[in-house]
């Protein structure tokens, strides 16, 4: 039988940002050793801070709407510390984030490669990673 893929949810619009691969490291206060295909995944709920909305090119703000589903794919290869305000913000570029979000006294950053946007697939998220039955996700990725 074959393993379960991996997915990540991310609130919009940060999910659109990395699908399309605007930013390649998505912040999170605890770590992974995970590596490999992560499906990337758009949690039901948006960010509501309009400075994270600030961030989008018009071309991808019908992307960013789509919610409660499944929207990219990426690599993970690395998971980073950030122990001070000044190495969050060296890597703000990569992350997106305003260094006044860093939030001591460690926050991690999980690296991802290979990002590609796929066509929107509704499917139930959950915090943290979690398994998807390739029955489920056949095709998405191809």
């Amino acid at each position: 039988m074959a393993s379960a893929q991996l997915a990540l949810s991310l609130k919009q619009p940060w999910a659109t940002l990395l699908a399309h691969g605007r930013k390649t490291i998505e912040i999170r206060r605890w770590p992974t050793n995970r590596r490999g295909q992560i499906l990337i995944h758009a949690a039901r709920i948006p960010d509501p801070r309009p400075e994270a909305w600030a961030l989008v090119p018009r071309e991808l703000l019908p992307h960013a709407q789509l919610v409660g589903g499944f929207i990219g794919v990426g690599e993970l290869t690395e998971c980073v510390h950030y122990r001070t305000v000044e190495t969050f913000a060296a890597d703000r570029e990569k992350h997106l984030n305003d260094p006044s979000w860093f939030q001591g006294p460690v926050m991690y950053g999980f690296v991802f490669a290979n990002l590609k946007a796929l066509p929107f697939r509704r499917y139930l998220g959950w915090m943290r990673f979690f398994e998807v039955e390739p029955t489920a996700v056949r095709g998405i990725d191809g």
